[in-house]
């Protein structure tokens, strides 16, 4: 069922799922019809039934439903997970389910590595052009020094590039290259020879056509299946794909690729604690099978493997890169209305706002980590 959200807010019915949401709200400075732009504006009567039962799934989808709307999404995500409803909005269900799952299976094995790609990534290339910058990063920006959304994409591009000490002619491995970002900035801007690699066939196809005249191989494979010896390894926002139950085996399979002197830098969203959790709404719609890693699992799977020569923590600045792709959706979605339904709309529109609202929260964290094998002299990284 679906609801217009051109009607307006609804009258609140007096039930006690109203009062228990009301209950969980107190305190959070997020009111049920209120004057604020944080504030949920409610035009389905049975929202709060819907949530209390289904959980932040429920909440999402009764967004995309239009069952309720709110101007400022993020600044009402950032509200309730400072409040402490992070964890509370999860229904005992929901975790059971979860745990079931990942016990017994590896959502994340090489049969099922395809997924994410066809789910996500391969829902057109011209819906992220809409929403990304001009260097198709879909990851996040570095905005010590930037004012603008390409102005920090090229400085991330820059950082990594840096951190990686890059010179020409060197074999440069890119796990998860996405739109052919890193692998175009490598080759274009230090003549780098970059084999990139990706799970989705619209990415491997845009990043072909990027990259063309560049010493740049693009290849539709799953990490575990490589061979050879690369100078450099990266991986940028693709780690949140691995699964705990893979960690092992993907510093294994770094170990075995890189070169004894070589450098390996991970960037990845992380997670503040170690349970093995998922948001399902976000399971469901945006990235199956994903899972963020915490400090305690990078360490521990690296250990024996790698040495790390360096960790650094810019979470802060996937907050206006969020929100800058929220506002290009914004200002851009006319041009492919015709491809995507109001619904997708609505669901990228709260998928970003919330994520922002998350890191603004401090409730996830964005980390780059420079590994090495243990080469010889002492390691700077550039910030």
């Amino acid at each position: 069922m679906t609801s217009d959200p051109r009607i307006g807010p609804v009258p609140l019915p007096d039930s006690r799922a109203r009062r228990v949401v009301e209950q969980l709200l107190e305190g959070s400075g997020v009111t049920l019809n209120g004057s604020a732009d944080w504030d949920i504006q409610v035009h389905h009567p049975d929202l709060f039934s819907r949530v209390l039962h289904q959980g932040t799934l429920g909440l999402g989808e009764a967004y995309m439903d239009g069952w309720w709307e709110c101007p400022r999404i993020d600044e009402m995500a950032c509200r309730l997970l400072m409040h402490g409803l992070g964890e509370r909005a999860h229904t005992p269900s929901e975790r059971l389910m979860y745990r079931l799952q990942t016990g017994f299976f590896n959502l994340q094995s090489k049969a099922r590595a395809y997924i994410v790609g066809e789910a996500h990534y391969d829902l057109g290339n011209d819906l992220f052009e809409c929403m990304l910058d001009p260097t198709m990063c879909y990851s996040c920006g570095y905005w010590k020094r930037a004012n603008s959304l390409h102005q920090a994409q090229l400085d991330k591009l820059d950082l990594v590039a840096r951190k990686l000490e890059l010179e020409p002619g060197m074999r440069v491995l890119d796990i998860g290259c996405g739109w052919g970002s890193f692998a175009e900035y490598a080759a274009h801007h230090y003549r780098a020879e970059v084999t990139g690699i990706t799970i989705s066939r619209e990415q491997a196809a845009l990043s072909r056509e990027r990259c063309q005249g560049l010493p740049v191989e693009i290849l539709l494979q799953d990490y575990r299946d490589l061979d050879g010896r690369y100078d450099r390894i990266v991986s940028i926002g693709m780690f949140e794909h691995v699964g705990h139950r893979n960690y092992a085996t993907y510093f294994t399979t770094v170990e075995r690729l890189l070169e004894a002197d070589g450098l390996f830098l991970l960037h990845t969203i992380g997670s503040n604690n170690s349970d093995i959790t998922a948001d399902p709404w976000v399971n469901k719609y945006i990235f199956p099978n994903g899972v963020l890693p915490s400090a305690m699992h990078i360490a521990r799977a690296a250990e024996g493997h790698l040495l790390l020569e360096d960790w650094q923590n810019f979470g802060a600045d996937y907050d206006p890169t969020l929100m800058a792709w929220l506002a290009n959706i914004d200002a851009n979605w006319h041009q492919i209305a015709d491809a995507y339904s109001e619904r997708i709309k609505r669901m990228f529109r709260y998928y970003l706002s919330v994520c922002a609202g998350a890191f603004r929260a401090r409730d996830l964290q964005l980390w780059q980590l420079v590994f090495s094998r243990g080469r010889a002299g002492r390691y700077d990284a550039p910030r």
